[in-house]
């Protein structure tokens, strides 16, 4: 795999600041039953990083002491932690809000049987990852049969009440273009996907959430391969929206690695740039309790460019 890091080194990204820490955005691990394309962990059925559970318990620990609001759960697929369960459970004790980053697939995994009941119990939103409302599309960047097995959970979770309204169930589908181009404007693309997951599956949901493919791990190294990182760098600085770095995610988050380890964002977690949060190289969650981060530099690169391209992209969608 070709490293896209020393081709994001030099960068004019704007500097930025820590506002009020909000979410703990959690990589519970790089296993998942996919392989997309597009993945920028990497992660895969081989991956066999996991979170243990003595960093689960600091999680927990800093989350009731930290009076942090979300808990936003991913991976690799989030669910194969075996402490997944307990992880969830513990938040929601403690009143904070947990969003399961979700490929709809792993609810027919084996042993995830009671998954989406579980879900629904402890009022977890679900972001669903659903890159098309056509079957080829999605099954050509994310595996033969995605797409039907997508469709299935959706509507498995439907029938729990996610997506109804006032049912109190939140669910979010996930969108990424195919390849090197920004997402179409989400509210105009959010329509087109209620209209044909209505009519073709009578599927509803909450809210579509537009992202930008970032130029790291398996998809900038794709578009090496290709001979088309420069292009697609020079389509994200020369969609740089100033208006947009008030609401980048990394103002209000941290991202926490499979190791307890922190970084500004998810992206930068994948290449290793460490947030500069203390006198260690690499602070870990446990080193962050009684510590406020506020005013904090953000580490940045040229691939921050993908955040504030366009409409603005982050997990919580256009910006």
């Amino acid at each position: 795999m070709h490293a896209t890091l020393p081709l994001l080194e030099q960068t004019d990204f704007p500097a930025i600041k820590r506002g009020k820490l909000e979410t703990l955005q959690v990589n519970l691990g790089y296993r998942c039953n996919q392989q997309c394309l597009h993945c920028h962990v990497n992660a895969g059925p081989k991956r066999k990083e996991n979170m243990t559970a003595e960093t689960v318990e600091q999680l927990i620990e800093f989350l009731g002491a930290a009076g942090v609001k979300r808990l936003d759960l991913t991976g690799g697929a989030p669910e194969l932690n075996p402490n997944f369960l307990h992880l969830v459970t513990e938040a929601r004790k403690l009143g904070v809000h947990v969003i399961d980053r979700c490929n709809l697939t792993i609810l027919f995994e084996a042993g995830q049987e009671g998954l989406a009941q579980f879900l629904a119990d402890n009022k977890v939103e679900v972001v669903a990852s659903l890159p098309c409302y056509l079957k080829d599309n999605v099954d050509k960047q994310r595996g033969k049969g995605v797409f039907d097995a997508s469709i299935e959970g959706l509507k498995k979770l439907n029938q729990l009440g996610y997506g109804q309204t006032d049912s109190g169930l939140i669910l979010n589908l996930m969108y990424n273009p195919q390849g090197p181009s920004l997402p179409p404007p989400q509210s105009e693309l959010e329509s087109a996907y209620r209209e044909r997951l209505l009519e073709d599956h009578g599927i509803v949901f909450s809210n579509l959430h537009t992202l930008t493919n970032m130029p790291i791990q398996r998809f900038g190294s794709t578009l090496i391969s290709k001979g088309e990182f420069d292009g697609y760098m020079q389509l994200l600085r020369d969609n740089f929206s100033q208006q947009t770095l008030n609401n980048v995610m990394c103002r209000s988050l941290i991202s926490i690695d499979w190791q307890g380890y922190i970084y500004d964002c998810d992206f930068n977690q994948m290449l290793d740039l460490a947030a500069p949060l203390s006198d260690k190289s690499k602070s870990h969650i446990k080193d962050l309790l009684g510590q406020d981060i506020s005013g904090k530099a953000i580490v940045v690169k040229d691939h921050c460019y993908g955040c504030t391209a366009g409409q603005g992209s982050s997990c919580g969608g256009a910006l």
